[in-house]
C-alpha cells in the first residue's frame, strides 16, 4: 500500500504519494482556503480551517463540510484517539474543545473549557481572541490539551470532560515566574507511550516535563519553544526546536537524558536561524519532518539528522500528516 503525505497550506491541502524517488504531487484540494491543520486515519482525511472542518474519504478528490455542532469555526488543531475509531477532538480559537465520536459527522462542545477560559481571562498576544487550544495528547482514558495562553488541561474520561492539571493554575500571566507551575503559554503537548503520567510540554517560557500526570513540572530547557518529538522507544530521547525568543535564533537540539543536557541535531542547516524556528515535528516511519514557522518543510532520517528542505513547491505549509499504507 502507498503512503500519502498531506500538507495543510495557506492555499488549500496538498496530497502527495510516496515513490522511491520521494514524494509525488497527486492533487491539491480546498483551494483558496487557509488549512490550519490536518489529520489522517483509516482512509479518512480531516482538514481544519478558519471556517471549520472538512472531510474527505477519497484522498482529497472530494470534500464536504464536517462542522455540525462546531460553534467555534476557527480550528487550530485536530487529533484522534489512537485506540478508538471515529473519535476525534478539535481545538479552536477562541479556546474551546469539541469532541466527535462519529468520525466528525457531528461535534459536541465541552462547556467547562469555555468556563475556564472566561474565568481566567485567557488571551493571545497576537489576536483579540480569548486564547486557543493548539495541541492534544492521549493515553487510554487520559488526555491532555495545550492552551495558549492558559496552561494544561487534563481529562481522565477519554476527553469527555476537562479540568486544569494540578500543576497549571489557569493564570495567563506571562510577566511573572510560575514557580513550581508550568509556564502558561503552551504550544503543544506530548505523552510518552510508556506511561500516561509522563508528559512533555514546549512553552513560551521553556521546555517542561511532568512525571506525575501534570501535578508537578520540571523545567528541562530555559528557552522559547513550540515543537518537540518524543522517541516512542526511549522516554529520555527527545528532539526540540528551541529559540532564544519568539522566532529568534531557532535551532534543533537533541537530548538522551530527558533534558539534563542538550546537543545540536541540526545537520545540513545553517543555524541558529536569526528569524525562524520549528513550529511542529511530524513523524514519518523512520524519518521526521519539521514544519517551520515561515512555511518551509524540512525532513531528515531519525538519528542521522541530515536535514534537507522538501517540497518547496507546496507553498506555505502550516501542518502535515502522513496517511500510512498497510
Amino acid at each position: 500500500m502507498t503512503d500519502y503525505l498531506l500538507l495543510a497550506t495557506m492555499d488549500g491541502l496538498g496530497v502527495y504519494a510516496r515513490e522511491s524517488a520521494g514524494w509525488r504531487a497527486l492533487r491539491q484540494g480546498l483551494a483558496g482556503r487557509q488549512v490550519t491543520c490536518v489529520l489522517a486515519r483509516e482512509g479518512v482525511i480531516l482538514a481544519g480551517s478558519r471556517q471549520g472542518v472538512w472531510h474527505s474519504d477519497d484522498l482529497g478528490a472530494n470534500w464536504r463540510a464536517a462542522s455540525a455542532g462546531l460553534t467555534q469555526p476557527y480550528v487550530r488543531w485536530l487529533a484522534y484517539h489512537p485506540d478508538i475509531s471515529d473519535f476525534e477532538v478539535a481545538g479552536t480559537e477562541p479556546a474551546a474543545i469539541f469532541v466527535s465520536r462519529d468520525g466528525a459527522a457531528s461535534w459536541r462542545g465541552c462547556p467547562e473549557v469555555e468556563q475556564l477560559r472566561d474565568q481566567h481571562h485567557w488571551f493571545l498576544p497576537y489576536s483579540p481572541a480569548a486564547g486557543c487550544v493548539r495541541g492534544f495528547a492521549f493515553h487510554g482514558p487520559r488526555a491532555y490539551a495545550a492552551v495558549e495562553v492558559g496552561g494544561v488541561l487534563r481529562s481522565d474520561d477519554g476527553a469527555q470532560t476537562w479540568r486544569l492539571a494540578q500543576g497549571s493554575d489557569g493564570n495567563p500571566d506571562l510577566a511573572g515566574s510560575p514557580g513550581p507551575l508550568i509556564y502558561p503559554d503552551l504550544h503543544s503537548i506530548h505523552i510518552h507511550p510508556s506511561s500516561p503520567d509522563l508528559v512533555y510540554a514546549p512553552t513560551g517560557g521553556g521546555f517542561y516535563r511532568s512525571d506525575d500526570g501534570g501535578a508537578h513540572w520540571s523545567l528541562r530547557y530555559d528557552c522559547y519553544c513550540r515543537a518537540c518529538w518524543v522517541d516512542p522507544a526511549d522516554p529520555q530521547h527527545l528532539l526540540l526546536g528551541p529559540a532564544d525568543n519568539v522566532e529568534v535564533n531557532g535551532r534543533i537540539e537533541e537530548t538522551f537524558d530527558g533534558g539534563q543536557s542538550w546537543a545540536p541535531a541540526s545537520g545540513g542547516l545553517d543555524v541558529p536561524w536569526p528569524d525562524k524556528m520549528v513550529e511542529r515535528f511530524v513523524a514519518d516511519r523512520g524519518n521526521l519532518m519539521a514544519v517551520m514557522n515561515n512555511g518551509e518543510l524540512l525532513a531528515a532520517e531519525i538519528g542521522r539528522w541530515a536535514w534537507q528542505r522538501t517540497l518547496p513547491e507546496a507553498g506555505h505549509v502550516l501542518g502535515a500528516a502522513v496517511l500510512a499504507g498497510d
